[in-house]
């Protein structure tokens, strides 16, 4: 959630942040309903004061009556009388302003949750994913003496991905690993979780079902409501989460850290589901866009300071470049564009994996700064020396997500009798197995 008083200070900041990252929310109406919640609540507390006022004024006459001559205490009634009359007038007015508090505070609230993060500097102006800019590339993109097949023949011919009885058991964009295959799948997690533990993060199991406080506060409600698995007939407030950042970032919400003990690094792996709304026949055919899948996360929160935010954003980036140079596989970096940014997010950098099927790079990772939107959301906040009270800031970045890793892994390992070369990092995961063979 924003800082609604730098938005009446900026609103023009905000106006242009919803067209950047095309999201359509009304800054006026928010800043006039902003301003009418604040004149009731004016309204009501001078109301309040009024008949405190009064209740003096009352105890007031009440002494000067019993010391009264008889033609003053006939005044003095009658200034009573009119004084006792204001408070049933007072409480039918408050009555209607109470009314219409509790029609426009959920309004309001709403369109704040909808009011995207400005992005930062430098990041790059554009509509979509065609507009990020690449920053580097790590690793030789491979050339084949054969022709190769793509993760889903492959997988088939090697039996470790069976693409048609997963769509028997649950419908589209479904699959099932086998033998070797949910072995690698392992092997890729367990990787990329021991790497991360050996760079200081806390390694954390942790709910895949969360409230609506969870997703609300992470940015992933209400606006993206349409990606999310609810448990309807279970209870309406409870989702599945699409990724293990929803848990851990909000593991912390409502509480108040020492700065001293940040930051907290915390990864996790999980399941996650996404129903992937929206996406209707796009990559519908293999591991690429699917509704389960694995994922090791890593999340900061540290304390609420820019240039501390852009110094974590480099590590966790740095972080997931390790895992996919452990495995050797090629991939580029990506300045994520204006359009292509989420609602909270100041500035995302990609990783995209090179993909021989896809003939091109494919996104595989996601590094997210949030500076305190999502903090102000989960009201997470730490205590500084001077014993003041602070927004967190907060940050996020893939590790590893599979089966999609599975895609370049395999793609990029085959050899022209069919077989896959097991990457070094992940043989000991494997009992020493160096080749996948059909």
């Amino acid at each position: 959630m924003i800082d609604i008083k730098h938005l009446r200070e900026a609103p023009d900041l905000y106006r242009q942040a919803s067209i950047q990252k095309r999201l359509a929310v009304d800054i006026d109406a928010l800043l006039a309903m902003d301003a009418e919640h604040r004149r009731l609540l004016t309204d009501r507390q001078n109301l309040v004061a009024e008949k405190n006022r009064i209740g003096k004024q009352i105890g007031q006459l009440a002494g000067r009556l019993k010391k009264a001559d008889a033609e003053t205490q006939a005044t003095l009634r009658d200034d009573m009388a009119d004084l006792q009359k204001r408070p049933a007038e007072i409480k039918k007015q408050e009555q209607v302003i109470e009314l219409r508090l509790a029609e426009l505070e959920p309004q309001l609230e709403d369109l704040l949750l909808r009011v995207p993060q400005p992005p930062d500097e430098g990041v790059p102006i554009g509509k979509d994913d065609e507009d990020n800019v690449e920053l580097r590339t790590w690793g030789t993109v491979p050339s084949f003496g054969f022709t190769p097949l793509d993760h889903v023949a492959l997988g088939a011919k090697l039996g470790i991905i069976d693409i048609e009885r997963g769509v028997k058991l649950a419908g589209t964009r479904s699959y099932v690993l086998r033998g070797a295959g949910m072995r690698l799948h392992q092997a890729v997690l367990q990787l990329a979780l021991d790497m991360m533990v050996e760079r200081g993060f806390e390694p954390m199991s942790i709910p895949t079902i969360v409230r609506q406080e969870a997703m609300q506060g992470t940015g992933y409600l209400p606006a993206g409501r349409d990606q999310c698995y609810v448990l309807e007939q279970e209870d309406p407030t409870l989702f599945l989460v699409g990724t293990a950042e929803v848990s851990l970032t909000a593991y912390h919400m409502d509480e108040v850290l020492e700065e001293t003990d940040l930051p907290r690094r915390y990864v996790a792996w999980s399941s996650c589901f996404r129903r992937e709304a929206g996406t209707y026949g796009k990559d519908t055919s293999g591991l690429y866009r699917i509704h389960q899948f694995e994922k090791v996360e890593q999340v900061i929160v540290c304390r609420g300071d820019v240039e501390e935010s852009i110094h974590w954003h480099e590590q966790i980036l740095a972080n997931a470049e390790a895992v996919l140079q452990a495995l050797e596989l090629p991939y580029r970096v990506v300045h994520v564009c204006t359009g292509d940014l989420g609602m909270g997010q100041a500035a995302k950098f990609d990783i995209e994996t090179w993909m021989p099927s896809r003939k091109s790079y494919g996104e595989t990772h996601s590094a997210s700064r949030f500076y305190e939107f999502q903090a102000r959301r989960l009201k997470l906040r730490c205590r500084d020396a001077e014993g003041q009270l602070r927004f967190c800031h907060t940050l996020n970045n893939t590790v590893i997500a599979s089966p999609r890793i599975l895609i370049p892994l395999l793609e990029i390992n085959q050899n022209e009798d069919g077989s896959v070369t097991v990457p070094a990092a992940l043989r000991s995961y494997l009992g020493g197995l160096e080749r996948i063979e059909p």
